[in-house]
């Protein structure tokens, strides 16, 4: 009989196919029926009402349970000429719209299911399909009224604001409806608009059409918006949003987490309909943009940046890019443009001569708590804060970059990055992370022309066998200081030696040679 330690260290993987997954089905009601709590029935609508015939079906990880039973759903409400196809392991994370993995199958229009982020395609149009649950829209404007007392006491305008996931949208009606028989007459409230089919942000127009039949999206004025792609809101004339109470309705979640640190001004009141309990969630604010500000004080330390591609398919990420890197060539900072897909330390790990990374992501994923990795991770809004000469931040927090570029370019955002012209290059910065002065790299030109890197900088060897020094190669530099930098080429110093017949058969048993796998093989068959 086999060994145990010979099972876990030969194990045919039998266990791993076998093993049962847990999925956790909480954000649903067991005796709503697929169809309806997907409404199937509304998709179909959409999907024959837009004359699409290649149509991606997005699931998150938590929903490819139910990927199956829906599609089978739809294929039966849909014509036979419409092809459907389910996407899943998305590219960055789930609740943006996968716009690659859709155009790998050259679909025409995505149905994105569960949670979301709500930013705008670049290329393809966009069916929200949230899933319903049953919520007590009474029992939840009674708890929201009685848990911040604005029932009672005089305030000002009161901003309604959900989580998607799950809510269906009559239930926020209900819920608004409620509120308002209940709240002073003179308050206003103020409910977010809920674009449930979206089309790309740069043109609409109707996919069949031939390129000369095409017209492009007539231009609308500019929405008065002071939140994220999360939720977008109208605020009547004479509102500001630092004057609003917020009442937020859903759990625990990076849409509150984000909520709360772009609106650090406001109070912030939810409830979860999963517990019914109401609680005042602005305590905690004040937490959560101090550990970014420590993460911007680590960032002021670093010389060699990295732009991670944190999303392909929200509108505007590639002008951000750019204006990412056009300011750290101003600034003299060495730059990379990376792309891992999903984030995790392990991956970063491998990119060790950059000292900070710059995500561009949807709103939702832009914020990562860097415990667990070696580098701080800042978002484009917090970057703009690291190149200050002098950092000034008054506690308010962007996430949706395409604010930030439009506010740049306004000159409504943080203060511009001062020159270097008039600054003496070889004066000492004080870093708040160690208590110490450190002198500044300074890479490129300092007239903010792009730097020049010669592409051999990293392959050419001196006569002693180490790399060469060439101007502006952070990677160059970092390889130099390392212990190991590679085999040993000792050309001329080793006499030639005979070949020799390797080690032969797979990875859980090599043999010398012939003899020694028979001996192997006559072994596993004295132990079974």
């Amino acid at each position: 009989m086999e060994s145990p330690l010979g099972i876990a260290l030969s194990s045919s993987g039998e266990d791993a196919i076998a093993r049962e997954i847990m999925v956790s089905s909480a954000h649903l009601d067991n005796d709503t029926p697929i169809g309806t709590a997907y409404e199937t029935e509304w998709t179909a609508s959409q999907i024959i009402s837009g004359s699409y015939h290649r149509v991606a079906l997005q699931f998150p990880d938590e929903l490819l349970h139910v990927s199956v039973p829906i599609y089978r759903d739809l294929r039966a409400r849909l014509p036979v000429t419409v092809e459907l196809y389910v996407l899943a392991d998305t590219t960055y994370g789930s609740c943006c719209v996968d716009e690659v993995a859709a155009q790998h199958v050259d679909s025409d229009a995505v149905v994105h299911y569960g949670h979301t982020c709500l930013s705008p395609t670049s290329r393809l149009p966009v069916i929200y399909v949230f899933g319903q649950r049953p919520v007590d829209g009474d029992l939840c404007a009674e708890a929201l009224l009685k848990g911040s007392g604005l029932e009672t006491k005089p305030t000002g305008p009161v901003l309604l604001l959900c989580d998607l996931t799950g809510i269906q949208y009559e239930n926020l009606e209900t819920i608004a409806s409620k509120l308002k028989t209940r709240l002073p007459l003179a308050t206003t409230l103020v409910v977010p608009r809920i674009q449930r089919v979206a089309r790309p942000q740069a043109t609409s127009f109707s996919l069949d059409a031939s390129p000369s039949e095409r017209q492009p999206e007539e231009e609308k004025p500019p929405l008065k918006d002071e939140g994220s792609h999360d939720h977008r809101y109208t605020l009547p004339p004479g509102i500001e949003i630092g004057d609003c109470t917020i009442l937020y309705v859903g759990g625990e979640g990076l849409a509150l987490s984000n909520l709360l640190m772009t609106h650090s001004a406001n109070d912030v009141w939810s409830f979860d309909p999963g517990t019914g309990t109401v609680k005042l969630e602005s305590g905690r604010t004040n937490k959560m943009l101090m550990r970014r500000y420590a993460m911007v004080q680590k960032a002021r330390d670093a010389d060699v940046f990295g732009i991670l591609i944190g999303t392909l398919g929200v509108a505007q990420y590639l002008p951000m890019i750019k204006r990412i890197r056009e300011q750290l060539t101003r600034a003299q900072k060495k730059v990379y443009t990376v792309s891992v897909g999903k984030l995790n330390p392990s991956k970063l790990a491998n990119f060790m001569e950059i000292e900070c990374f710059v995500l561009v992501a949807c709103p939702e994923n832009s914020v990562i708590d860097s415990k667990d990795f070696l580098r701080p991770i800042v978002t484009p809004f917090e970057l703009e804060i690291v190149l200050q000469s002098e950092p000034n931040w008054t506690g308010r927090y962007l996430l949706d970059f395409e604010r930030v570029l439009t506010e740049s370019k306004d000159g409504n955002g943080v203060k511009k990055i001062e020159g270097s012209d008039e600054e003496d290059s070889d004066r000492p910065t004080f870093s708040l992370m160690t208590g110490t002065y450190r002198h500044v790299k300074k890479y490129g030109k300092p007239t903010g022309d792009e730097p020049h890197v010669d592409i051999t900088a990293l392959s050419l060897r001196s006569k002693d066998d180490t790399v060469a020094r060439f101007m502006d190669s952070a990677a160059g530099e970092y390889l130099q200081g390392r212990t190991f930098q590679g085999l040993e080429q000792r050309l001329g110093q080793d006499a030639p030696s005979t070949l020799e017949q390797g080690r032969s058969g797979i990875a859980r048993g090599y043999g010398e040679d012939n003899s020694c796998n028979e001996r192997n093989s006559d072994t596993r068959h004295v132990n079974q």
